[in-house]
């Protein structure tokens, strides 16, 4: 029960920060009715994962396989609203299965529901030449299921109501007669109902590889936490296991237009070292469709 609930709740944490890592490219705010907007599926599946010590232990395989809509909008040249929503999320195990007699000796099991939902709005602070400051509000909506499954711990939601703070700053230049741009953040989630509260940071790195076509970019985000909360063991099943949740990852991304507008995008993100988080790669792949 301990296992199952930690590596659940690892899941919904990483979903909650690549969701909200989506690429708008050197474009922090969008003019008045235009917009970026992105249906994509993500998945992870784990055998091991990482202790509260940061050391790797097996587990149960363990996955999750998430639909979603993103989307930015520009109610004027200053202000995005921004939506990202999860409205298939399924939570699974497989079955355990005996080396060597072939029997079962746990049944595997799956639960599917709504994910949770995140809204907020983003404000340019700074447009100028090739630079670029804005800063981002968002809400966390309990929406999902935080006691899913036979036991309680196939979750697709965490339960909580979180507000998350976020500022980015960014340059776009060349390599020679490469485009690229350059971007890091800094973030503070507030975490309600007794979780710990975090710290967010990460760096962004984009080249235009083939004009206008095709985008490379390269990943790396970083998530600790105040140890702030007043969870502990004595707390209901599913609390306790995100609290203090900490990981360093790395991702890679393309994204290809197809046309001035639509485009293909594929994302592979892993966690290379943290506590109480799946110790296995991501990957999501989606349509998104840029109106510039």
């Amino acid at each position: 029960m301990y296992l199952k609930m930690i590596l659940k709740r690892n899941i919904l944490i990483v979903i909650a920060i690549i969701s909200f890592s989506n690429s708008v490219f050197s474009q922090w705010t969008h003019e008045k009715n235009k917009g970026f907007y992105k249906l994509s599926a993500w998945y992870l599946e784990a055998d091991k994962h990482y202790t509260d010590t940061g050391e790797t232990d097996p587990n149960t395989t363990r996955g999750l396989f998430n639909i979603n809509l993103y989307g930015e909008y520009g109610i004027s040249n200053k202000f995005d609203v921004i939506a990202y929503i999860p409205f298939f999320s399924r939570t699974f195990e497989n079955s355990v299965v005996s080396g060597t007699t072939g029997e079962v000796i746990e049944k595997g099991e799956g639960f599917n529901s709504v994910g949770d939902i995140e809204f907020g709005v983003k404000y340019g602070i700074l447009n100028i030449k090739n630079y670029a400051w804005s800063t981002t509000l968002s809400f966390g909506l309990p929406t999902g299921n935080n006691q899913g499954g036979s036991d309680g711990s196939f979750q697709t939601g965490d339960g909580e109501f979180n507000q998350n703070l976020r500022t980015d700053f960014g340059i776009s230049y060349h390599l020679g007669k490469l485009p690229v741009y350059s971007k890091a953040y800094l973030g503070f989630n507030n975490r309600t109902k007794g979780f710990s509260d975090e710290f967010r940071t990460g760096l962004e790195f984009g080249a235009n590889i083939i004009k206008d076509k095709l985008w490379l970019i390269g990943k790396g985000d970083v998530l600790n936490s105040l140890k702030n909360g007043s969870l502990d063991s004595q707390n209901s099943q599913g609390s306790i296991f995100a609290n203090n949740i900490e990981f360093v990852s790395l991702g890679a991304e393309i994204n290809y237009y197809v046309t001035p507008k639509i485009g293909f995008s594929l994302n592979y993100s892993s966690a290379i070292s943290g506590r109480i988080i799946y110790a296995s790669p991501s990957i999501s792949g989606g349509i998104f469709l840029d109106i510039k």
